[in-house]
């Protein structure tokens, strides 16, 4: 097994369990403890996991990008629950963009079954799972982000994105504040994610309740910019400024 796969490897049980002590995770990923320790200190270094005498955790994201290899076990439940809801605001025949965030992949999932459509994404993930399936798909093409090696960026994604107009943006972020502002960590997903809400018809904000309630570092928009916000959260209490009429 790879360095990277052991860490991947890593990261999905701690995403089960929380916490786990070296001699668990030597023991079933079959691996001695030395290799795991090894892993582990890079982990920590990378911001990902706190080490404890013995164990490990995963460690609070706060405003860092959580690789999606970690965020693809974190809340998967709850991500596919809304990306099943924001299935239903689509048509046959319309043209997507999907950002490069987790939740978007897991709509890329169920996409085939809407007839026709057309995705355009920077979502490596995404791309790499609808090119099993009858879709039309294009990639935005672009530079590999170094927080985030799943997403392409910079001005060549923009670009390709600034000559396309879509019927529908699904995206998440970060964070979301009480008032209605949303935030992400790194500009340059930032501003592809712009692009593609300047240039979609209808904008979908898929948003997992761990999200709400939190702080990053970048603006990326406020709620009165979308017309459907998909949540597993309870909208009405959240907002303090509520508007139900666009919440899913």
């Amino acid at each position: 097994m790879y360095k990277c796969e052991r860490e991947d490897e890593i990261l999905a049980l701690l995403g089960e369990t929380e916490y786990a002590t070296v001699d668990y995770l030597a023991e079933k990923m079959n691996i001695s403890t030395s290799s795991i320790r090894r892993d582990l200190k890079n982990l920590e270094e990378r911001g990902l996991v706190n080490r404890s005498y013995g164990g490990v955790k995963i460690a609070n994201a706060g405003g860092k990008r959580i690789p999606f290899a970690l965020c693809g076990y974190e809340n998967s439940a709850l991500k596919k629950q809304i990306a099943r809801t924001a299935l239903s605001l689509l048509s046959e025949g319309d043209v997507v963009f999907l950002d490069g965030s987790s939740s978007a992949h897991f709509v890329a999932e169920l996409l085939p079954s809407v007839g026709g459509v057309t995705v355009i994404t920077n979502n490596l993930d995404a791309l790499s799972l609808l090119s099993g399936y009858d879709v039309k798909v294009f990639g935005t093409g672009g530079t590999l982000s170094a927080e985030n090696r799943a997403v392409l960026v910079g001005g060549y994604a923009q670009d390709f994105v600034r000559n396309v107009q879509a019927d529908v943006f699904l995206f998440s972020v970060q964070a979301v504040s009480r008032d209605g502002s949303f935030y992400d960590c790194y500009p340059e997903e930032v501003a592809v994610r712009n692009v593609m809400m300047k240039n979609a018809r209808r904008k979908i904000l898929l948003c997992d309740s761990s999200k709400l309630g939190k702080t990053s570092t970048f603006y990326q928009g406020n709620t009165d910019d979308v017309d459907y916000i998909v949540s597993d959260g309870n909208l009405n209490i959240f907002f303090e400024h509520p508007t139900p009429e666009k919440y899913r």
